[in-house]
């Protein structure tokens, strides 16, 4: 009985919140790694392609990442407030008062369900991407980045193996990230009802990828890229994993988890100083002293001319 009650005290604390991110993070990259599996080498060795499907499958991995993030927050959200991105959990302790003796445990919490959920994509489509390889006259896991791809992230190589363009796209990525889920959580703005928010930061997150993911394959949280990273060092993907070398590019294992978590506080900030803020202002104003809130594509009646 007493065991009973203490696992029940571990799940109503902060132990049920690490498990609710653990389990939103795992449904993260459970669906989002497998939707890259199935665009590198699950499609073209099933014989269920006939021909490629060529830059067709950036589709597959832009959706396949949105929808992630979606059941993944539906997953974590009535518990831990589903973070399941270790730069939101920091954007959170800046500027949303998140108890900073969480955040340690929260980021573990992300970072070991990242990692055993890409242990399973890879136990899944293990066979695949063999057989990918073997396709290719790849002779070995640790010369293969496309099926590295499926894991972790790395430059595109108009970058040339310079750190700087990568590290603004993940800043920029993750600023744009948490800037629009504060907006769509914000209960003072537009905040959408019916419980939508989910499926809209899941949008946000295909936006993203639709728009600048090719620059570094849109990390845009260090749990996402770094728990993977470590399965793929440990499943003998080698020096692509850690250090983070390749043909093009080296070294760069540091700039998925350094990027987000700068571009995190960026956006959070950013966010608050032009909107929340304003909001915030016009809120402690007098009810007769506010200026109404003008209908959405239309100007205030007062305005016109």
């Amino acid at each position: 009985m007493t065991a009973m009650r203490g696992g029940g005290q571990f799940r109503a604390g902060l132990g049920g919140e690490l498990l609710s991110e653990f389990l939103g993070t795992f449904v993260l990259i459970l669906f989002g790694c497998g939707s890259v599996a199935v665009a590198v080498a699950g499609l073209p060795g099933s014989g269920r392609q006939e021909t490629p499907f060529d830059a067709g499958n950036w589709l597959i991995i832009a959706f396949g990442w949105g929808l992630a993030v979606v059941f993944g927050v539906y997953v974590a959200g009535g518990v831990s407030g589903a973070h399941i991105n270790p730069a939101v959990t920091l954007a959170f302790a800046v500027r949303r008062g998140f108890p900073w003796p969480k955040v340690g445990p929260y980021w573990v919490a992300q970072l070991l369900g990242a990692f055993v959920a890409a242990a399973l994509v890879y136990a899944l489509y293990a066979p695949a991407i063999d057989a990918f390889n073997a396709a290719n006259n790849i002779a070995s896991r640790d010369q293969s980045v496309p099926t590295y791809a499926i894991f972790a992230t790395f430059p595109a190589e108009y970058f040339n193996g310079g750190w700087w363009g990568p590290l603004l796209d993940q800043i920029v990525g993750t600023a744009a990230l948490v800037a629009l889920v504060a907006a769509l959580i914000d209960n003072r703005n537009q905040a959408p009802l019916s419980n939508l928010a989910p499926f809209l930061i899941g949008l946000v997150v295909t936006a993203i990828g639709l728009s600048i993911g090719t620059n570094a394959g849109y990390a845009i949280n260090p749990a996402r890229d770094l728990g993977p990273r470590f399965f793929t060092w440990i499943a003998g993907w080698g020096d692509l994993a850690f250090p983070g070398a390749g043909p093009w590019f080296d070294n760069y294992w540091w700039i998925p988890i350094v990027g987000p978590l700068i571009g995190g506080v960026v956006g959070i900030v950013v966010y608050d100083l032009f909107i929340g803020g304003v909001l915030a202002a016009r809120l402690a104003r007098p009810p007769e002293e506010r200026e109404p809130t003008p209908e959405v594509g239309r100007v205030p009646e007062k305005k016109r001319s």
